[in-house]
């Protein structure tokens, strides 16, 4: 029997394409993370395969969840409760962890507890830092979202604007695809970026109205796709002719305008809102110019930046166990009526 002020949590993700799980006591001592990543089984589509994510899903569930007991040193009697990613998301590949837990919980008579992904990539950058001074704002910004939140009672996110079509990381992996740079492209892109000018192309910023705290990236998209094969769209072979100081060039100067959106809306948020404290999850927070662009917007509006550490910005479960324990301590369980949703 565990003491009442060591509470240890078995998290699961499988939201999208990894499956992950992780044991963390009191929300901030991890004890274990495994994450089985999919990359290879996606990288000739060029991007995520829910069926496949899925079938990647069931096969490596259990694995998974036994490794990171056998590294914490844990059995279920260790464990206190069992936390799961149930939205947003894939919903094929949600259910493959929501079904897992339910099914721990169950037979380990433990308690179950719902997490939103979103709000644990929150949670992330929080990991290293316990406290915040409120009124804060969070950015979140990876493949599947770019949203931004309200962070003044941080169990009770208020979201202020979102994405209305790509999302900034699915922007970077369709740019990578014109550029014909491998998958996952947000790192590939950061990499080639690093070698080109920033200002060599002037891409769009589309900031939706002065007021408008919603992202839209298509166009940035589009406006890649036409410089690459040209207006008519006939260009088809221009980007395997290309110089690689060319392509640097593209790489970023499409990054920045990428940056120069998320910056500029999160301090439009921060502003609105009179927040002392900024925080930044999601796996495009790994991105060394964001990072740094959003420290810069920081310092010089004496706010104080909260990031998640790079390991901790993709999918893990970590951040599923570490909100869970809030969640835990407020008597906040689910029942075995759970279901997986796409949207949330």
């Amino acid at each position: 029997m565990n003491r009442p002020e060591e509470i240890n949590i078995l998290g699961i993700e499988t939201s999208c394409d990894e499956t992950a799980a992780a044991i963390v006591t009191n929300g901030y001592r991890i004890k274990s993370s495994v994450v089985a990543s999919q990359n290879d089984l996606h990288a000739k589509y060029g991007g995520v395969v829910p069926e496949i994510a899925s079938r990647a899903h069931v096969e490596n569930i259990y694995p998974v969840i036994k490794e990171a007991l056998e590294q914490a040193g844990a059995t279920k009697d260790n464990i206190d409760a069992i936390a799961v990613a149930n939205q947003p998301g894939l919903s094929i590949a949600l259910i493959v962890g929501v079904t897992a837990a339910k099914m721990l919980a169950f037979s380990w008579g433990k308690p179950l507890i719902a997490i939103n992904h979103l709000h644990a990539h929150l949670q992330s950058a929080l990991l290293a830092e316990q406290t915040f001074e409120p009124p804060a704002v969070a950015l979140v910004v990876s493949g599947g979202h770019t949203s931004l939140y309200d962070c003044s009672e941080i169990f009770k996110p208020k979201r202020l604007g979102s994405t209305i079509d790509d999302a900034a990381g699915e922007a970077f992996d369709k740019v990578a695809s014109i550029l014909q740079l491998p998958y996952p492209g947000g790192p590939e892109i950061e990499k080639l970026a690093q070698k080109g000018n920033a200002n060599a192309i002037k891409f769009p910023r589309s900031m939706l109205g002065r007021d408008s705290l919603d992202f839209s990236f298509s166009g940035i998209k589009t406006a890649v796709l036409y410089h690459c094969r040209g207006q008519d769209m006939k260009g088809q072979n221009y980007v395997s002719q290309m110089s690689g100081k060319e392509k640097a060039d593209i790489a970023a100067s499409f990054q920045q305008a990428i940056v120069d959106v998320l910056v500029k809306k999160t301090q439009k948020s921060a502003d609105k809102t009179k927040a002392k404290t900024v925080m930044l999850g999601g796996g495009v927070a790994a991105n060394g110019e964001v990072r740094q662009a959003m420290q810069l917007m920081c310092d010089k509006s004496d706010r104080k930046l909260l990031v998640a550490e790079k390991r901790y910005c993709t999918d893990n479960a970590v951040m599923i166990a570490s909100l869970a324990y809030h969640k835990f301590s407020r008597g906040l369980f689910a029942d075995f009526t759970l279901e997986a949703k796409a949207t949330g």
